[in-house]
């Protein structure tokens, strides 16, 4: 009984919040910063910026924005510096662009789908903070 408990559970795995914390951090930031930040740091130079403008600031400063959170807060992920501050900044871009981009919806044409599972993640990394292998860690 106790072999099948240890199968089931996966027993012969260590457990390590930290290694999962670590994976995660370096999964989600650096998909984010090469999949998504570096595209938007190069449309910064375009002329006319064609952006969306969820606060009314104009399409200029909400790419930059974005393009800021996607690209360098991500890499702070990865890195583990700061990392709840960049997983606020993260989780409040994927929310905006899950509500103002995506409309909220989670199927079909226009699909925010993505957005909210990075939203999800970001607000995992943000309650749990950077773990041990971290810069942060080093910092404490």
């Amino acid at each position: 009984m106790s072999r099948l408990r240890s199968v089931l559970t996966m027993g012969m795995v260590p457990a390590s919040t930290d290694v999962g914390l670590l994976v995660l951090r370096l999964w989600l930031g650096l998909s984010m910063a090469v999949l998504h930040g570096w595209g938007k740091l190069g449309r910064l130079s375009a002329d006319p910026i064609m952006f969306a403008d969820p606060f009314g600031l104009g399409p200029g400063p909400s790419l930059m924005m974005a393009a800021a959170a996607e690209f360098i807060a991500a890499l702070l992920v990865v890195i583990g510096l700061g990392t709840r501050w960049a997983a606020l900044a993260l989780a409040i871009n994927m929310g905006t662009a899950f509500v103002a981009a995506h409309g909220a919806t989670l199927s079909g044409e226009q699909s925010g789908e993505l957005a909210f599972v990075y939203l999800a993640a970001f607000v995992v990394i943000f309650c749990a903070g950077a773990g041990k292998y971290s810069v942060d860690a080093r910092l404490r």
